[in-house]
């Protein structure tokens, strides 16, 4: 893996952004990391990974990062921003399964990629053995991914944030005879899967993050679905203990969305 770094220093955290040539993904992967100034050692930490890393820089996210530690609202914690790729929508998706377009078909080597590259690279770069704790966050379409991923290794995360997301990703089309109980792939997996007593979700909505309104019910599609995603948790013995749902009367499927809702998630997550 090659590194080329571009560092941004406050008091609170310092960002840089390194280069890492996967081999997973045969290309190379931005990687932005905010390590935060802190007495405590490296181990006592958290990590949380997040997707779509190219929308933290948008939203300033190291601002965002810098005030919540320096205000001492937040536990100081590792963020690493993963920066997608141009072929976003075959790496994202679920590994179970590709979607009815064949979307996702390399959703099971951008788990690879995390596990066996981008975890080493970080822990070495850190100088880090290992973390207090891990998570993960994406956007939309990354926010699936980060579901999938942990949502199937379980043991290794607990906390995942997910932010507008794609939870329509499914095995059939609507003409097709598509049906909500049978074809969303991520409520299979987790109708199939177990309960994970430590693992903790946070799920943000905003009423105005699309139109769709497949079953004309008057709720659009993004927050039907997630909602029974909650449902299907719930049904794992999962509550209101371990799910935080946030519905944004005003959010939309954008970044400034996203910026507005992250502190929450930060705060839900790491709040002091």
């Amino acid at each position: 893996m090659s590194e080329t770094s571009l560092t941004t220093t406050d008091a609170s955290v310092i960002t840089e952004q390194y280069t890492l040539v996967s081999e997973y993904l045969e290309r190379d992967v931005l990687v932005d990391i905010y390590l935060p100034v802190t007495h405590l050692p490296i181990d006592q930490l958290g990590l949380l990974l997040v997707n779509d890393g190219q929308d933290l820089r948008t939203m300033s996210f190291h601002g965002i990062l810098e005030a919540l530690i320096s205000s001492d609202a937040i536990e100081p914690l590792v963020c690493v921003g993963i920066h997608c790729g141009a072929e976003r929508k075959m790496e994202y998706g679920t590994a179970y399964s590709a979607d009815f377009k064949g979307r996702g078909g390399k959703a099971g080597l951008y788990t690879k990629f995390i596990f066996e590259e981008l975890l080493p690279f970080v822990r070495r770069t850190c100088k880090a053995p290992s973390f207090k704790h891990k998570s993960f966050a994406g956007f939309s379409l990354g926010a699936l991914s980060a579901m999938d991923i942990v949502w199937n290794h379980a043991s290794e995360f607990n906390k995942v944030g997910l932010f507008s997301p794609s939870l329509w990703w499914r095995r059939k089309a609507y003409e097709d005879g598509y049906d909500d109980e049978l074809d969303r792939l991520m409520h299979l997996q987790v109708r199939k899967g177990g309960f994970y007593p430590w693992l903790q979700l946070f799920i943000e909505c905003g009423k105005l993050d699309e139109t769709a309104d497949r079953n004309n019910n008057g709720v659009i599609d993004s927050i039907d679905d997630a909602l029974d995603l909650i449902v299907e948790l719930k049904a794992k013995g999962y509550t209101d203990a371990h799910i935080e749902y946030l519905e944004l009367e005003d959010g939309k499927h954008d970044v400034t969305t996203w910026r507005n809702a992250f502190p929450e998630f930060l705060k839900w997550g790491w709040g002091k």
